[in-house]
Formats: C-alpha cells, sequence, structure tokens
C-alpha cells in the first residue's frame, strides 16, 4: 500500500496547482495511482526519476486536460497524501523539470485545489 499512497502525493503537488473550479472529473484516483507509482523510489530517496515516472507524469498531465479532471486528480493525490510522511517535497518539486513537464505553477504539498 505504501507504494500506492505516496506517488499519489506527487499527483497533488503536480495536478493540483494548475489551479482549476471544483467538479465532477472524468479521471479516476486508480488512474492518478497507476501513472505516478513508478516516481514513488525517486519521491522518497531521490536520484534521477525513472522513464516510466516521467512517462506517467506526461500522460497523467496531458490526460487531465480540463479543469474537472485537474480538480478530481488533485484532490485524489491529496486525499491519499494525508498522513504519508516520507516524501521528500524538494523532489516532488524538482520532478516537473526533471521529466520536462510544464506545470507552470510552483509545486507544493500545500495546493489549493479548489482554485
Amino acid at each position: 500500500m505504501k507504494g500506492s499512497v505516496a506517488p499519489v502525493f506527487m499527483a497533488v503537488l503536480v495536478l493540483g496547482l494548475l489551479m482549476v473550479e471544483p467538479g465532477q472529473g472524468t479521471i479516476s484516483c486508480d488512474q492518478v495511482k497507476s501513472s505516478l507509482s513508478p516516481c514513488y523510489t525517486y519521491l522518497t530517496s531521490g536520484g534521477s526519476p525513472s522513464g516510466e515516472c516521467c512517462g506517467g507524469l506526461s500522460s497523467l498531465a496531458a490526460s487531465a486536460g480540463s479543469p474537472d479532471d485537474r480538480k478530481a486528480a488533485c484532490e485524489c493525490v491529496k486525499a491519499a497524501a494525508r498522513g504519508h510522511s516520507d516524501i521528500r517535497e524538494d523532489l516532488a518539486a524538482a520532478l516537473p523539470k526533471l521529466c520536462g513537464v510544464q506545470l507552470g505553477k510552483p509545486v507544493s504539498k500545500d495546493v489549493d485545489c479548489s482554485k
């Protein structure tokens, strides 16, 4: 379970920053977890993110194209991240740049998914 929860934290950092309004997104929490699960090792231990991690991040960002989807993904990640302390925020913040994924917002665990 630990490996499936931590990647969700990354998604809130990434997708939650897209400043969306609440709504009914069609993206599921399972999609978020699946896309970001390869990032867990990087997010807890550092080093370089794997190609699978960057591919998952890129794919998730592309599939969460609507405001409702971005909001849903953000909420999935935020819910799973509560109580999970082994994710390093500095590594999460660096991930989009290392993967070449443009988000337009700084990454932070304190993201407000409602904006």
